[in-house]
C-alpha cells in the first residue's frame, strides 16, 4: 500500500515536471522605435526604455528594433554605440529620410516578436503604456490596441494648445468618417498582433500609415481596442530643442485629409455636390418665379409657347447672373455626385480585392510554414 502511494506520488511529480517542461514560452514583444535627427535625446530615452523593458521580463521576452530614418546628425552612430553588446537591440538604417510609414514597415519585416509595439522616441507616451497594451491585446484577443488620450481616463499635459486642438479635431473627423467608436486613430503608440499586421500590406510612406492600418483592419472585421493614455510633452519641452521630427501642422493636415479620403472617398465628392445641387435648385426656383411673373405680364402674346419663350428671355435679360451661376452649379453638382458614385464603386471593388489578396497571402504563408 505504501509502495503504491510512493509510485503515485512519483508519477505525479513526473507529470508536474513534464507540464513545466512543455509550458509555452513567454511571448516575444518587439518594440519598434523610428527616429530622425534625434541625437539630442537618443541615449537618455533609449536607456529609459531599456530600463522599463527589463521590468517586463516576468511577462514577456523583448527586443527593440530601432530605425534610423536617414538622419543627418549623429542619431545612427549613437544608436549603434548604444546597441553594442546588447543582443536584443537592433539598429536598422535608411540611407535617406523616407518618412514614418516606410520606417515602420521596414521595421515590421525585421521584427521577430509575437506582438509589435510602435513607440515614439520622444517618450511623449511613457513606456509604462507598453504593459497596459500587452495586457489588453492578450486579454481581448484584439489585433490592434491603440493608446488614446481622448477617451475616458486619458489625459494631455504640456501640449501646445494649437497642436492639441488640431489633434482633437483631426481624430473626431476621422472617427466620424470611419463610423467607429475609436477616439484616436492617428496615435502612433499602439500594439499589433505581428502575424496580422504583416498581412495588411501597408502602402503609406508618411504619417498616414497609422490610420491606414486601422482602415485595413476594419475591412477585415478585426477587433480593435483602445486604452486610456497620457500624452505628455514634459520631456520634449525640457529638452529645449526644436525637433524637426515633430509633426508639423501643415503636413498633419494633409495626412489627415488623405486618411479621411481613404475611409470615405465618396463623401469628398457627394457632400459638396449635394450642396451645389441644392443651391442650383434654389436659383432655379427663383428663376422660375421670375419667368412666371413675366408670363403674366406679357399679355400681348396669345399663343402660350411664344408667351413662355418671351417670358424666359425677359427673365434672362433681367437676371442673367442667376441663369449663368445656376447652370454652372448644376453642372458641377452632377459631375461631383457622379464622381462620388464612382468613388463608392471603386471602394467596394478595393475591399473585395483586399479581402481576396489578404486571404491568399495568409494561405501562402501558412503553406510555407507547414512541415513538409
Amino acid at each position: 500500500m505504501n509502495s503504491a502511494k510512493i509510485v503515485r506520488r512519483a508519477n505525479g511529480g513526473l507529470a508536474a515536471r513534464s507540464a513545466d517542461a512543455v509550458a509555452p514560452p513567454k511571448p516575444l514583444l518587439s518594440v519598434v522605435v523610428p527616429a530622425y535627427n534625434e541625437a539630442a535625446i537618443i541615449e537618455k530615452n533609449l536607456a529609459l526604455l531599456c530600463q522599463y523593458m527589463a521590468s517586463l521580463e516576468d511577462e514577456c521576452r523583448w527586443e527593440i528594433v530601432f530605425v534610423n530614418d536617414g538622419s543627418t546628425d549623429d542619431t545612427g552612430e549613437l544608436a549603434e554605440a548604444f546597441a553594442e553588446g546588447r543582443s536584443n537591440i537592433r539598429v536598422l538604417h535608411h540611407a535617406v529620410n523616407f518618412g514614418l510609414g516606410q520606417a515602420i514597415k521596414f521595421a515590421f519585416k525585421h521584427c521577430r516578436g509575437d506582438y509589435i509595439v510602435t513607440l515614439d522616441l520622444d517618450l511623449s507616451y511613457s513606456p509604462e503604456h507598453i504593459r497596459q497594451l500587452l495586457a489588453k491585446i492578450r486579454d481581448t484577443g484584439a489585433k490592434i490596441v491603440l493608446t488614446s488620450p481622448y477617451m475616458k481616463g486619458g489625459r494631455i499635459s504640456n501640449v501646445p494648445w494649437l497642436r492639441r486642438t488640431f489633434s482633437v479635431l483631426a481624430n473626431r473627423f476621422l472617427s466620424r468618417l470611419s463610423h467607429s467608436n475609436l477616439s484616436t486613430l492617428t496615435s502612433m503608440v499602439r500594439i499589433y498582433d505581428a502575424r496580422f499586421v504583416r498581412g495588411l500590406n501597408l502602402k503609406a510612406m508618411g504619417m498616414e500609415v497609422n490610420p491606414e492600418a486601422i482602415y485595413k483592419a476594419m475591412l477585415l472585421r478585426a477587433r480593435i481596442e483602445e486604452i486610456p493614455a497620457h500624452l505628455d510633452w514634459t520631456l520634449q519641452n525640457a529638452a529645449g530643442v526644436k525637433r524637426k521630427s515633430s509633426m508639423r501642422l501643415m503636413r498633419h493636415t494633409v495626412a489627415t485629409l488623405f486618411s479621411g479620403f481613404l475611409f470615405r472617398p465618396f463623401v469628398f465628392f457627394i457632400v459638396p455636390g449635394v450642396m451645389m445641387l441644392l443651391l442650383s435648385l434654389y436659383l432655379g426656383a427663383w428663376i422660375v418665379a421670375h419667368v412666371v411673373r413675366h408670363y403674366h405680364l406679357l399679355t400681348q402674346y396669345d399663343w402660350p409657347p411664344a408667351r413662355a419663350s418671351w417670358a424666359v428671355a425677359a427673365a434672362y435679360n433681367e437676371r442673367t447672373h442667376a441663369f449663368v451661376i445656376g447652370g454652372m452649379l448644376l453642372m458641377l453638382a452632377i459631375q461631383l455626385i457622379s464622381l462620388g458614385i464612382l468613388a463608392l464603386q471603386s471602394k467596394n471593388y478595393f475591399e473585395e480585392v483586399f479581402h481576396l489578396g489578404t486571404t491568399v497571402y495568409r494561405y501562402l504563408q501558412d503553406e510555407r510554414k507547414a512541415p513538409k
